[in-house]
């Protein structure tokens, strides 16, 4: 039986509930709801106009409705009379199929139908920058090779450890904290989960790192790319399969040179085989292709990869296989939606298993120094158009991750383009003024 979000406020001291959901372009849309009026909101959802946010819909359409789910309520670290809760949207008396946390939860019961727990880790990336986004916060963090730069991330340590003591104070079992690759660029960790335990607290992490930071005057930004001449901001998901009591990884072998299942091939075979298909889910924005297509930046990599390609412990590769009974699927960038990150890989995933799909040949080679020799290579794709056109011929794809779903995205992405397209940049005005 669900918890009563009405009593978890009284037992918490909550004044307000944020209840909160997520559109198809990642943004969180939420409602500020007192305490004393949080019961009919778990009973009838919280009301929106959906046209409102980026959902494929318009102004006639009745309205949304957000019914939190109360297995995914927070109380805010830094603000403890609010409380922050996850809903699934509805219209008409029905899920909104469009909507990206019903996508994950509804794959998520088809995974579970069939025995399979799906557990994910995920690494988000972001910069803390200055205010008006034009540099990155720290003047003295200018270091050729700033990876685990201790005195910059040390200057950084308040906004750092209050995110990591709030990650603590909520169990989420934080174990590390790092400077990045690129000057201004953090890292924190924290414990693997359920898939749609995962995709909340992702969610929840993003609103709560910009919070903090802003509570410090500084702004922190997931954008994919934000400086040409730095790493950019990957988000990289570790991905296992249990049993339904989640004691036995069905991924893991002790006879296999790797330690992976047959069913663990086979689930990475439906990632391998689909990964160019969803690169418009896991790398949702035009500037997504400039990190997973950049030249090497000041440090002398970018940590992204541009081929569809797999190997064991070796991070210039699309999926690396860092120990036994789980693999590293290091495609997805900082603005990826969480909800569509997980349901992405579980849609490939299932598909792998179905079709007991063969990942492909294994390399162990340094793909940013001789990637070049390796002539079979599917390349991942060069711009968000090449990705949406990809996406939109998959249909095999689209079926698994539910037709309304697919169609909406598609639909909301081709608008995104066209208002990309009808943009003049500053690039144009230098290079073709005088043409």
């Amino acid at each position: 039986m669900a918890k009563s979000l009405a009593a978890f406020a009284e037992e918490r001291g909550i004044k307000y509930f944020m209840v909160s959901y997520t559109d198809l372009f990642g943004v969180q849309r939420t409602k500020l709801v007192p305490s004393h009026a949080i019961g009919g909101m778990q009973e009838d959802g919280a009301g929106f106009a959906g046209f409102a946010s980026w959902f494929d819909m318009s102004p006639a359409d009745e309205d949304m409705l957000a019914l939190p789910d109360p297995d995914a309520v927070i109380q805010l670290p830094w603000k403890k009379d609010v409380a922050w809760v996850a809903s699934n949207c509805r219209i008409g008396g029905r899920d909104l199929e469009q909507a990206p946390r019903v996508v994950l939860t509804r794959l998520i019961k088809e995974a579970s139908e069939k025995g399979l727990r799906v557990k994910t880790g995920v690494e988000p990336e972001f910069f803390l920058i200055n205010a008006d986004g034009t540099d990155i916060s720290d003047p003295m963090d200018r270091s050729e090779k700033p990876c685990y730069d201790q005195q910059a991330l040390m200057r950084r340590y308040d906004v750092i450890s209050e995110i990591c003591d709030a990650m603590l104070e909520l169990g989420w079992g934080t174990y590390q904290n790092d400077h990045e690759d690129a000057n201004g660029q953090f890292e924190m960790n924290w414990m693997f989960n359920d898939a749609l335990t995962t995709a909340d607290q992702h969610s929840f992490f993003k609103f709560m790192v910009k919070s903090i930071s802003e509570k410090h005057g500084l702004r922190a930004t997931f954008m994919p790319k934000p400086f040409t001449h730095l790493t950019g901001n990957g988000c990289h998901v570790h991905i296992s399969v249990w049993d339904m009591a989640g004691k036995k990884n069905s991924f893991s072998d002790s006879s296999d040179e790797l330690g992976l299942s047959q069913d663990g091939y086979h689930y990475l075979g439906g990632i391998m085989r689909y990964a160019r298909s969803m690169t418009i889910l896991t790398n949702p924005t035009v500037n997504s292709y400039k990190r997973i297509n950049a030249p090497p930046t000041s440090s002398g990599a970018t940590w992204a990869p541009n081929t569809v390609t797999w190997t064991g412990n070796n991070r210039t590769h699309m999926v690396r296989v860092p120990g036994p009974g789980r693999f590293e699927f290091r495609l997805a960038d900082g603005a990826v939606n969480p909800y569509l990150l997980q349901a992405s890989v579980i849609a490939a995933g299932l598909l792998g298993l179905e079709g007991k799909m063969d990942p492909g040949k294994r390399y162990d080679m340094d793909m940013y120094k001789d990637g070049h020799t390796i002539k079979d290579a599917a390349r991942l794709p060069m711009n968000m158009l090449d990705a949406m056109r990809l996406f939109e011929g998959e249909k095999t794809l689209h079926k698994k991750l539910g037709e309304e779903f697919s169609s909406a995205y598609l639909a909301m992405k081709t608008k995104e383009w066209n208002n990309y397209c009808w943009h003049l940049s500053s690039w144009e005005r230098e290079n073709t003024l005088d043409a």
